[in-house]
């Protein structure tokens, strides 16, 4: 029969007791704070890599970003240069041909000569024509200088050609507009076919046949053209 504690065995024993209770929560306890500190500590880890690849990734953005603004920055930039190179290129262009222009009318002050490049200009006006009779057009103060060129132009035609004539006559009703710095015209086909070698038209198409070669002579040539029309 089992004898009845005493109050002393009865303490000691809810000592052991609360003793035992007490580790068991100490043990709990720590075992759940560890658990919480990995838990943290994985969640931290977590957030920290979420907030690296977010700052690296709006950093990327902005760097791309700042990039393509520069090249927008350089690119308008060059083309703005680009752009001012080339005004100030046609601009002397310009004044080349407009002081060209200006100087058309002196051609005629030396008589010898200027018979000599309306013969040549007849002459190449009745090789394009290719007809039996044509007619000339000059200005009026032109009128006995072209004269004597027209019998040049067509002793050489003949001569170049075995002998076939042609006839020329100067058009003193319809003389070249006022203002026109001289050459002459040659008109045939009943007046249907005009061959314009007045010296402004020999200008005009040396300003467009001509140019590419004068460009490249003033400023030489440019690597990035494929064509130099």
């Amino acid at each position: 029969m089992a004898h009845a504690m005493s109050d002393d065995q009865v303490a000691g024993e809810l000592k052991k007791m609360t003793a035992f209770i007490r580790q068991e929560a100490l043990e709990k306890a720590k075992e759940i704070q560890i658990k919480a500190d990995e838990e943290f500590a994985i969640e931290k880890s977590k957030l920290v890599r979420q907030e690296t690849s977010s700052i690296d990734s709006q950093y990327e953005k902005k760097f791309k970003q700042a990039g393509m603004s520069q090249q927008i920055t350089r690119s308008t930039l060059a083309n703005k240069t680009r752009l001012k190179v080339l005004s100030a290129r046609q601009e002397l262009l310009d004044d080349l041909f407009e002081q060209a222009r200006g100087k058309l009318g002196g051609y005629s002050e030396d008589k010898g000569k200027y018979q000599e490049l309306c013969k040549n200009l007849i002459l190449e006006g009745l090789y394009a024509m290719n007809e039996s009779k044509v007619v000339v057009r000059a200005r009026k103060e032109d009128y006995d200088v072209v004269k004597k060129s027209i019998k040049g132009a067509q002793e050489e035609y003949k001569k170049s050609l075995n002998g076939k004539e042609v006839h020329v006559q100067l058009d003193e009703k319809n003389p070249q507009p006022e203002g026109c710095s001289g050459g002459a015209s040659v008109v045939g086909t009943g007046g249907r076919i005009d061959i314009n070698n007045t010296l402004d038209e020999r200008l005009k198409l040396l300003e467009t046949d001509a140019l590419p070669m004068v460009r490249i002579s003033l400023f030489g040539r440019n690597e990035n053209r494929k064509f130099t029309d």
